[in-house]
C-alpha cells in the first residue's frame, strides 16, 4: 500500500486520523512513527469498527508533553481520547501506553493489543537501548539506520522508505522524550498483569530480537484473559510487513471484546 500522509481531526488534546462507525478502536504508534504507520490496519478495521489512531504526543501534528515526561504522562494524555468502551492496540512503546491504559482505565478499556511489547530485556538489550537514549540531544534529527536495518534489514522497500522518512521529520525533542521513557521502562509489573481484568492479545513476530515471542508468552501467562500469537517471518514493523495476518487477529480479538 501506499504510505501517504492522511488528513487528521482533532480528537482529545491529539491529531488523529480517524475512519468508519461503531465501536472504537484506538491505535497508538511506537516511537518516531505517525498515525500513518497504521494504515494497513485503519483500512481493514474501519470497515466495521470506528478507528482512532493518534499521533501520539510530539509526534505528526500531536503538541509535545508540557510536562516531564514518564509512561503516566504519556497514557494520561492519551486516555483523553477514550469516551466510551474501547479496544485499545498499541504497537512497541504503543504498547506500553496501552497496556498502562488498561490497567490504569478499567473503565473504559474494553480490551487491549499489545503488538511487539517489551517485557523484562536482558542485560546487553537494556545497555544498548539506555546508550540510545543518552545520545539524543533533542536538538538534531537522529541517524535512523540503525532502527531501520534493525526492523527492515538492508533492502530497500515502500514500509521502510516511509519509516525513514518518518523518522527524518519527527521533532527531535519529541522523539527524545518519548525514546527517554521508552528506554527506562522494562514492561509492565507482573501484579499489574495478574490483575489486568480485561482480554489482553500480545502478539510479536517469530524474527523479532528485542520485543521477543518469549516476552510476549510471558506477558500472556500472567494476564488472567491474555494469549499470546506470534507471527511467521515478522519482526518489528509487522503491522507494515504482515499487514493481513495482523489484521485477521485484530478483527477477531475486537470481536471478542466488542461482539
Amino acid at each position: 500500500m501506499m504510505w501517504t500522509t492522511r488528513p487528521r481531526s482533532d480528537v482529545g488534546p491529539l491529531a488523529a486520523i480517524t475512519a468508519g462507525d461503531g465501536p472504537t478502536i484506538l491505535l497508538i504508534h511506537g516511537v518516531g512513527l505517525r498515525a500513518e504507520a497504521w494504515g494497513a490496519q485503519i483500512d481493514a478495521l474501519g470497515s466495521s469498527d470506528h478507528v482512532v489512531a493518534v499521533d501520539v504526543p510530539g509526534h505528526g501534528s500531536s503538541a509535545g508533553l508540557r510536562v516531564a515526561p514518564d509512561l503516566s504522562a504519556y497514557t494520561e494524555t492519551i486516555a483523553k481520547c477514550l469516551t466510551g468502551p474501547t479496544v485499545v492496540i498499541g504497537h512497541s512503546f504503543g504498547a506500553m501506553i496501552a497496556l498502562d491504559l488498561a490497567m490504569s482505565h478499567t473503565d473504559h478499556v474494553a480490551g487491549v493489543a499489545a503488538l511487539n511489547a517489551i517485557y523484562r530485556r536482558p542485560p546487553d538489550a537494556r545497555t544498548a537501548v539506555m546508550a540510545r537514549a543518552r545520545s539524543l540531544d533533542g536538538v538534531t534529527i537522529a541517524d535512523p539506520t540503525a532502527p531501520l536495518d534493525r526492523w527492515f534489514g538492508p533492502d530497500p522497500s515502500p514500509e521502510r522508505a516511509a519509516c525513514e522518512n518518518w523518522l527524518l521529520n519527527v521533532d527531535p525533542a519529541g522523539y527524545k522524550a518519548a525514546y527517554s521513557v521508552f528506554a527506562q521502562e522494562d514492561g509492565p509489573a507482573d501484579t499489574a498483569l495478574r490483575s489486568l481484568p480485561c482480554p489482553a492479545l500480545f502478539m510479536t513476530g517469530a524474527a523479532e530480537p528485542n520485543s521477543t515471542p518469549e516476552m510476549s508468552r510471558a506477558m500472556a501467562a500472567l494476564a488472567p484473559n491474555g494469549r499470546a500469537v506470534v507471527i511467521p517471518g515478522a519482526a518489528h514493523m509487522m503491522p507494515m510487513t504482515h499487514a493481513e495476518q495482523v489484521n485477521a487477529q485484530l478483527a477477531s480479538f475486537i470481536r471478542e471484546c466488542l461482539p
